[in-house]
């Protein structure tokens, strides 16, 4: 006699599982806890057999039916519906190994333990946002440029050209690492430019000073008379033109004074990649005076109301805006000055590059080290901080002869 819906629901569980048939095959299987799974007998290949059709009530009792049928229409054209059932299974487990979104997490579980973690969240979250929900779910070898570029145009749209051609570059690195692991055999990024289809993006620059307002800039820093921990900040950044951040993030467990070494940790750094600054004998002195300021037990410039936090990042730039630099001059500015002075002063290149802790794009850069030519650059850091004191002696012009 069929299952009715009412049978279904009154149907208790005893000692030992237990059937209750349906028609054509169709049971429902009581076990002793109480479970009831649906289930269809059937022969093939003289053999009986058992296909499991889901749970009840999650699966109605019109759901099993249709489903029954199914399965008998593939048995009359020869077709097992079990192995059928687990050949469907596998088709969707490698269409979601072989997604762009899959291949997206793994490329970013090796590529973010080189850098930091700041990077590495903001990266995956910008494929979340914006890369996800357009491809995600597209096998990797199904991706095209015209569907990379679609992305792009679409982020532009909404004002974020930078971050438009980021996503791209992102997208790339994922199908670069999809060729790698033999996924697909061409990176289609590579066939099209973001700049072939996305507005022309100009660069910005931060405000810097020429070198020949360094002097006077540097006196103004001497005789700031805002937060004292301000000014020795203004100086430590002129002498080891650090970004902001990584300043004023600064611990004390970070600095080796007797090797003369500043040592920060990757998970500090905008490239991920750990860094060293040589300690010049001028910046030695400013630490000293740091010290001797009050400086807090684990930073170097702690907040002037919360002393277990770092100063904001406004403080070096707003301190500038009260000296008449508003426009003219910005922390990450001294970096700019630095460069083009070192390199006027005639030191290498790519001395200057590593105390930079650039990142150029190149195969080279990727084997850096973060200890190169470590004698060398103290040499050079020394000879910076020697060049400041001069500049700071410069007179100003109204004062020559």
């Amino acid at each position: 006699m069929p299952l009715t819906d009412t049978a279904l629901r009154q149907a208790k569980p005893t000692e030992k599982a237990r059937r209750i048939s349906d028609a054509k095959g169709l049971y429902i299987e009581i076990s002793p806890s109480g479970g009831k799974l649906w289930r269809m007998k059937y022969r093939f290949g003289g053999k009986e057999k058992r296909l499991s059709l889901g749970i009840y009530p999650a699966v109605s009792l019109a759901q099993a039916r249709k489903d029954c049928e199914a399965a008998r229409d593939l048995l009359a054209k020869d077709i097992d519906p079990a192995a059928d059932k687990k050949e469907v299974r596998r088709i969707a487990a490698v269409a979601i190994s072989d997604s762009f979104e899959h291949v997206a997490r793994e490329w970013h579980k090796v590529w973010s333990v080189s850098r930091s973690t700041k990077h590495a969240a903001q990266v995956i979250q910008r494929l979340e946002v914006d890369v996800f929900p357009e491809i995600g779910s597209t096998p990797v070898s199904k991706v095209t440029a015209p569907m990379l570029l679609a992305i792009a145009q679409k982020v532009e749209k909404r004002g974020a050209h930078d971050l438009a051609r980021r996503a791209y570059q992102n997208a790339g690195q994922v199908l670069r690492y999809a060729v790698g692991h033999g996924l697909i055999t061409h990176n289609v990024a590579t066939s099209v430019r973001p700049g072939d289809v996305l507005k022309p993006q100009v660069k910005k620059h931060f405000a810097r000073l020429d070198g020949r307002d360094m002097p006077e800039l540097l006196r103004k820093i001497d005789v700031y008379d805002g937060y004292p921990r301000t000014r020795l900040a203004m100086r430590l950044m002129a002498l080891t033109f650090m970004r902001t951040t990584e300043l004023i993030g600064a611990t004390w467990d970070e600095f080796d004074f007797p090797a003369k070494m500043w040592r920060i940790p990757k998970e500090r750094m905008k490239m991920g990649l750990p860094h060293i600054v040589p300690l010049a004998r001028q910046t030695l002195e400013v630490l000293q005076a740091i010290k001797d300021s009050g400086s807090g037990p684990v930073v170097l410039f702690p907040g002037e109301r919360d002393h277990e936090r770092h100063m904001s990042n406004n403080t070096i730039l707003f301190a500038l805006y009260r000296m008449g630099y508003r426009g003219r001059m910005t922390g990450h500015g001294f970096r700019g000055v630095a460069s083009t002075i070192l390199h006027e002063m005639g030191h290498r290149h790519d001395l200057i590059e590593l105390q930079l802790a650039h990142q150029e794009r190149n195969e080279t850069s990727a084997a850096y080290n973060f200890a190169t030519y470590l004698p060398q650059r103290a040499e050079m850091m020394q000879a910076w901080a020697d060049h400041l004191d001069l500049l700071k002696a410069t007179p100003q012009p109204a004062e020559q002869s």
